[in-house]
């Protein structure tokens, strides 16, 4: 296992270094000047000019790459206003138009959207699980078709459409939205996010009830479940000790690729509940043609990605041991 973990480590660093690149050119191809929008529509060119310094701008893509690059691992140095400030690694560079470290601007941001997309996970995975399960052992069953029935309705709605109409018409009764720090206050952390916890949550139940229901059908079909009750055990034990652990297996696989997912694309439950996440920041570091806080996004985006796909990976071993990994 750790050979196979060791391979895909380093896949995972070629896929992150990749992207950045990528991101760099594409953002060089753009005919976007960010100097240009920090100087303002009255900038003289010796103003510009000293931008374009400050900020390395007037060096080679090539070079800057580099030197963005360099920055992951060693310190930096930012000249502003005739004085010279150290950026420590990893250093993400400063932000063109707020002037703010990368990492303190994502240290800020990163906390909240953890907090939306996991908060919404607890809601979706509880209620699909359970009602998937429910679902499976009835069957056919008038309650299986109600179950099945309610998840493709809710399952229809495009989300954004959902967290309107939650936003408009249910706060009130539910608390406004808002972000305050877990340790700050845990209560008003929990209420300030209800809102948004319960749109992640309903709509992606309804996928997870599918997902749920489908699998727990085909594991209660195994032979092994079948010799277990014949031998008497019961039936609850049966299906939610032998038979949810097999058929948790794919479930598992979906969610460590949506849970990935929410976390690098969580901007319309942001944008409409005007919570400061990650989404919003990478919203208006694009507007602004804000390179050093759009490669953050990029890269903090790209590290989910592989790791929980890693940890997707690793996970099958104790959920299944029929799956061993080379």
């Amino acid at each position: 296992m750790l050979l196979y973990i060791l391979r895909r480590l380093v896949s995972a660093v070629s896929v992150v270094i990749v992207t950045l690149v990528a991101s760099f050119a594409l953002f060089f191809l753009a005919p976007t000047d960010p100097a240009g929008v920090m100087c303002g529509p009255r900038c003289t060119p010796e103003r510009l000019q000293n931008i374009q310094h400050s900020l390395h701008l007037d060096e080679p893509a090539a070079v800057q790459i580099g030197l963005y690059l360099k920055g992951l691992v060693v310190d930096r140095e930012f000249e502003s206003g005739g004085t010279v400030q150290t950026c420590s690694a990893p250093c993400l560079g400063y932000s063109y138009t707020l002037g703010q470290p990368v990492t303190k601007l994502l240290a800020q941001a990163v906390p909240v959207t953890l907090s939306i997309v996991l908060g919404g996970a607890v809601v979706y995975l509880g209620i699909g699980i359970l009602a998937g399960t429910a679902a499976a052992q009835v069957r056919g069953t008038p309650l299986d078709k109600a179950v099945v029935g309610t998840a493709l309705v809710l399952n229809s709605f495009p989300y954004f459409v959902f967290a309107l109409i939650v936003a408009l018409y249910l706060i009130p009764p539910l608390p406004d939205t808002s972000y305050t720090n877990l340790t700050d206050n845990p209560l008003a952390w929990a209420s300030g996010l209800l809102a948004a916890w319960l749109c992640l949550g309903f709509t992606n139940a309804a996928a997870y009830t599918r997902y749920s229901r489908a699998s727990m059908i085909e594991a209660l079909g195994q032979d092994y479940v079948r010799t277990a009750r014949s031998k008497g055990i019961s039936k609850n034990r049966v299906v939610y000790r032998h038979g949810l652990r097999a058929a948790v297996t794919p479930v598992a696989t979906i969610f460590g690729v949506d849970l990935a997912a929410q976390l690098t694309g969580a901007i319309f439950t942001e944008r409409i509940f005007d919570l400061p996440g990650l989404g919003n920041l990478t919203l208006r570091a694009f507007g602004q043609s804000d390179l050093p806080v759009l490669l953050g996004g990029v890269l903090v985006g790209s590290i989910v990605l592989v790791v929980m796909n890693l940890v997707v990976d690793i996970a099958y071993t104790f959920l299944d041991p029929r799956v061993r990994l080379g």
